[in-house]
């Protein structure tokens, strides 16, 4: 997890449902007679893509397919038409933006903030934002608001740019830019956030719009109020969010490049997982699709044996907010006319310790997958020894030696096999180590699965009308008639 990272794996991550076949929640054979209903399902998903770009969507239908072959599109220009593809643009704003300042905040709620928070957290060191400038290779600091309305968060990070409302200064290591993300431009929280921390901004350039503007960087829709408000400030750089691409769906945008980007992590190589992950779904048979293999295996355990809860386990803590991102994915999804699984992220052995008790012996209601890391970034920590000042009172002395990824391998076999023990279900996603072609693989994984199961059940994976109506209904108190 240093600065220079090494070479990144080109291993391809792995699914594997040994266990809940073992446990007896699904069957081997049931899967397989669901080849064909998949097979059925993943040529509906890539026709979608096909209908959307013929304008083929019928009146009302919500159709944002355009994330399938994104990563390709982009890769693509990139390679050909290099100084005009959207890439090469992404990849200019964030070299002058990290050049001009020592923090980006992003702004924006559900999609357009939490792709790049699971980015971030995965593929930067750990303490990034703790380091100084030198050791963060010279790349900002990165924060994330509009996600609430909280005051007190809002005010925590002014706080930290303009201490009792006054700018810290000019210098470098004070300076800061704001990426406000909002397809529509209208959802309250990010606009209401964007006023506040524009206002803060004009006050740090000397109320100077002109020294304002190209702090200011918009990723929108084409038209809208966002649009609008970029045009009226003037602000050099703007990205779209491509039509056909859904808020959810948007991590291989400019909405999570360019923020990731800024920080240092390599989008090519991210792009190139996620692409890689692309080929193995159109061209692998369902049994060795890593994709089809977790939709069946989790709608069937769902259908089959109760287990309307997903339980994503992380074995790392850097994979926490793919998590939550892979929650929002999808509940918004799937989560329509009364059916859709329930979703739930866990990061163990931490939650070993809170919920683990539940999973063991609670209600047979969950399916757990495991998101387990082959091998670590960093060189391996060992336990140390005590000095002579301890005599063996933590009794570990023996274990002196041992690895923490031992250690931790030992906590998930222990755990796989307490499960097992009990009939619970549990699979695991391999992951050869955390870096970007591997999240980028993962990423492209869960969001092509989310869209098949949706085909597979009857459920337009598009669109959010629940989230509609809580926004209509939150203005409707603001704005009594």
């Amino acid at each position: 997890m240093s600065v220079i990272r090494p070479q990144p794996s080109e291993h391809p991550i792995q699914y594997n449902a040994s266990a809940v076949f073992a446990a007896g929640t699904v069957s081997p054979a049931a899967v397989a007679g669901l080849a064909g209903r998949l097979d059925a399902a993943r040529a509906e998903s890539l026709a979608d893509l096909d209908r959307w770009r013929s304008g083929g969507a019928k009146p009302g239908e919500s159709l944002d397919p355009a994330f399938i072959d994104l990563p390709d599109r982009l890769l693509a220009a990139y390679g050909t038409v290099r100084p005009e593809s959207e890439l090469f643009a992404i990849l200019q704003t964030a070299r002058r933006i990290r050049d001009a300042v020592d923090r980006v905040f992003v702004l924006g709620i559900g999609g357009s903030y939490m792709g790049t928070r699971a980015l971030f957290e995965a593929c930067c060191h750990p303490c990034h934002n703790d380091l100084p400038r030198g050791e963060r290779g010279g790349r900002p600091r990165l924060s994330f608001e509009g996600f609430n309305m909280d005051n007190d968060s809002a005010q925590g990070l002014l706080d930290v740019v303009a201490p009792a409302g006054r700018p810290r200064g000019d210098d470098l290591l004070d300076r800061w830019a704001m990426l406000i993300v909002s397809k529509s431009g209208g959802t309250l929280e990010t606009a209401a956030a964007t006023r506040l921390f524009l206002a803060t901004l004009l006050n740090a350039v000397g109320g100077d719009v002109a020294r304002l503007a190209p702090l200011v960087v918009p990723i929108t829709g084409k038209t809208g109020r966002l649009a609008e408000l970029a045009k009226a400030i003037g602000c050099p750089d703007g990205f779209d969010i491509p039509d056909g691409v859904g808020g959810r769906f948007s991590v291989f945008t400019a909405v999570g490049l360019l923020p990731a980007s800024i920080v240092g992590i390599d989008v090519v190589r991210l792009l190139e997982g996620a692409a890689a992950m692309n080929r193995r779904f159109r061209e692998a048979p369902v049994a060795e699709n890593p994709v089809l293999q977790y939709v069946a295996v989790s709608h069937l355990a769902e259908v089959e044996a109760g287990a309307t809860i997903r339980v994503l386990s992380s074995w790392s803590n850097r994979l926490e907010a793919v998590g939550l991102w892979y929650d929002q994915l999808l509940s918004e999804s799937l989560g329509k006319d009364g059916k859709g699984a329930t979703p739930l992220t866990a990061v163990t052995t931490r939650d070993l310790h809170s919920r683990g008790q539940q999973h063991q012996e609670g209600r047979r209601d969950k399916l757990i997958t495991n998101l387990v890391v082959g091998e670590p970034r960093r060189d391996p920590i060992s336990l140390p020894k005590l000095g002579s000042y301890a005599a063996n009172q933590d009794q570990l002395d023996d274990l002196a030696g041992k690895t923490w990824p031992e250690m931790l391998a030992a906590a998930v076999a222990g755990t796989n096999e307490a499960y097992a023990q009990a009939k619970r279900p549990t699979a695991d996603i391999l992951l050869p180590r955390v870096d970007e072609h591997v999240v980028g693989q993962l990423l492209q994984m869960l969001m092509l699965a989310t869209v098949v199961e949706g085909r597979l059940v009857g459920t337009n994976p598009y669109g959010q009308p629940g989230v509609e109506d809580y926004k209509k209904l939150m203005m409707k108190r603001l704005r009594p008639a």
